[in-house]
């Protein structure tokens, strides 16, 4: 399907019958926050009752942004962990994935949800408001599609999480500042990703993986590869490594990168030369130490992450270097 069916779809439909849902994230029952295990967030939708004003609106300017979304001309792709998203509209079928969010576009959002009635009801010390989800059906060929947005608890309001300031509204019929009691929710124009015949279509890759925890499995399996470069006994302060990756999710991809590679592996005192070689050769300089990779901070880790993920590359025909941990690994084909 093409971004152009999918508007199509969305025309379709009838603002009337859209509909809005939220989307909250929460610990799994006995599972602690800090806890390694995958899959460890259980995330429920609610539907939330709009007026036709809002309904109107949120339709005009879904149906707005997937125009400009088609108009930048994206090649389509299939996802991939480690690609960037610069001019391209990553495809994610979900079959035989299994994972907590699968649940809320192959269950929760094909029958009648549980309606909300508060919103601090459902942004509690265990649960909180995650994404919001538009739906459109199209009576002609009786197909949903469902648009996703993450929300940053910047963009919540509730009175019982801003006591040490005022909420208030200018009402521009009365030139007035008023008091602001209600609870809000603000709701951008921007589509991070799309859902249609059992396929994400994904126009934002960094909160995608947020909003359908990628991310958090990408941070667990980066815990894990930085044990295996530990264990290899081919690196000396692994542990800062190892602090780095709660704090800065960029270098999850990076280490998944690394390990695809493996060279960290058979770290041969040639192979290590060579990197020192290379490294030098765009200014950087390799920290080893007893001919070990060595890190005692967080720029030794950026620089050995480069060297073993194959971030320095050349163009075979412009012949400039560039630096990149994406890239699809070619095969050479001999003449005949």
């Amino acid at each position: 399907m093409t971004l152009e069916n999918i508007l199509e779809l969305v025309k379709a439909s009838d603002a009337k019958d859209s509909k809005l849902y939220f989307v909250t994230r929460a610990i799994k029952h006995g599972v602690a926050r800090r806890s390694r295990i995958r899959d460890k967030y259980l995330f429920k939708v609610y539907q939330i009752d709009c007026n036709r004003e809002v309904q109107e609106s949120l339709f005009n300017t879904s149906i707005n942004q997937i125009e400009k979304i088609i108009n930048k001309n994206f090649e389509i792709v299939d996802y991939d962990v480690l690609s960037d998203e610069t001019e391209r509209l990553f495809t994610y079928p979900i079959q035989n994935k299994i994972f907590s969010f699968s649940d809320v576009v192959t269950n929760q959002l094909q029958k009648v949800t549980e309606k909300v009635t508060s919103i601090a009801n459902i942004t509690t010390e265990n649960e909180e408001l995650w994404a919001y989800c538009l739906e459109f059906y199209s009576f002609d060929s009786k197909k949903k599609v469902f648009t996703f947005r993450k929300i940053l608890p910047s963009k919540v309001g509730i009175d019982e999480k801003a006591k040490s300031c005022l909420k208030t509204l200018f009402n521009t019929k009365s030139q007035q500042l008023t008091l602001l009691k209600e609870e809000t929710v603000n709701l951008d124009e921007q589509i991070d990703c799309i859902y249609v015949d059992d396929t994400f279509y994904i126009i934002k890759k960094a909160y995608f993986e947020q909003i359908v925890g990628l991310q958090e499995e990408y941070k667990e399996k980066a815990k894990g590869i930085a044990e295996n470069m530990i264990n290899s006994g081919n690196v000396i302060g692994g542990e800062k490594l190892q602090e780095l990756i709660d704090s800065k999710p960029s270098i999850h991809k990076k280490l998944i990168k690394v390990e695809r590679n493996g060279g960290y592996k058979d770290l041969t005192p040639q192979k290590l030369n060579s990197m020192k070689r290379i490294c030098k050769k765009y200014g950087d300089v390799l920290p080893t130490k007893d001919g070990k990779l060595f890190i005692d901070n967080e720029q030794n880790v950026d620089i050995i992450l480069k060297a073993l993920g194959d971030y320095y590359k050349i163009g075979e025909i412009s012949k400039k270097a560039y630096g990149t941990f994406a890239g699809k690994e070619l095969q050479t084909v001999r003449d005949k």
